[in-house]
């Protein structure tokens, strides 16, 4: 019963899960590739806080 052979069903499971590992691999080796942004900064500076000048509310005429 120790049969060394797989059977069809699992050599043909071997296989695509070969190919997806294959192309994971290539997918991920693609984005170490392009250029990062860790070394820039964020293009948001200062996004809390006061927005300036003191508020000032107005009714409508009209």
């Amino acid at each position: 019963m120790s049969d060394t052979q797989p059977t069809p069903e699992t050599g043909e499971e071997d296989d695509v899960k070969r190919k997806f590992r294959e192309a994971l691999e290539r997918k991920q080796a693609q984005a170490k590739a392009r250029d990062s942004h860790e070394d820039r900064g964020s293009k948001v500076h200062n996004a809390h806080g006061p927005a300036g000048g003191k508020r000032e509310f107005r009714r409508k005429s009209g």
